[in-house]
C-alpha cells in the first residue's frame, strides 16, 4: 500500500523549519527563538502550528492529475518589546526556507509562500500575543 501523501507534506515541511530555518535564524546577529516541534514550552524556542487542507485545483491541475493543497504555518507568540520584529523574521525565514527547496526535498512538485498575516494583540500587555500565519500552495502530482 502506497503512503499517504499528507504526513510526508508536514514532516517536510517540520524538517525544512528545524533545519534551514534554523541555519537561518542562527545566522542572525539578535537572539531569535529557534524552531522546534516538540513539547518543550520555554522561552528559547517557538512551536509552530501546522495545518494542512485539501484546496481547489485549477482546470490544469486536474488533467495532469496534480493534487492541490494550502498549508497554514501559525508563529504564536509571547508579548514582548521584541515579539513584532520576530513575527517578521519568522515571515522572512519561512520564505527563505521554502524559496530555496520548493519540491520539500522532493516530497512535493512545487511549494510557494502565498501570504502571510501578521496578528497583533487587541490591547497592549492584556496577556494576548503577537502571531504570524504564513500561508503555503502545495502541489503533488498523483500517481494513483
Amino acid at each position: 500500500m502506497k503512503d499517504f501523501i499528507e504526513p510526508r507534506i508536514i514532516g517536510a515541511v517540520r524538517e525544512l523549519l528545524t533545519g534551514r530555518g534554523n541555519e537561518l535564524l542562527g545566522e542572525l546577529q539578535l537572539q531569535i527563538p529557534q524552531i522546534e516541534f516538540s513539547e518543550y514550552q520555554g522561552g528559547n524556542v517557538v512551536v509552530p502550528g501546522i495545518a494542512l487542507a485539501s484546496c481547489e485545483q485549477t482546470e490544469k491541475e486536474r488533467i495532469i492529475r496534480q493534487d492541490a493543497y494550502f498549508m497554514s504555518i501559525t508563529f504564536t507568540l509571547p508579548e514582548s518589546e521584541d515579539s513584532e520584529y520576530h513575527c517578521y523574521v519568522y515571515g522572512a525565514v519561512v520564505g527563505k526556507a521554502i524559496g530555496e527547496n520548493p519540491t520539500l526535498g522532493g516530497v512535493a512538485d512545487r511549494a510557494v509562500v502565498t501570504g502571510k498575516k501578521y496578528m497583533q494583540p487587541n490591547k497592549p500587555y492584556c496577556g494576548d500575543g503577537w502571531g504570524i500565519i504564513v500561508t503555503l500552495r502545495v502541489t503533488v502530482v498523483n500517481d494513483e
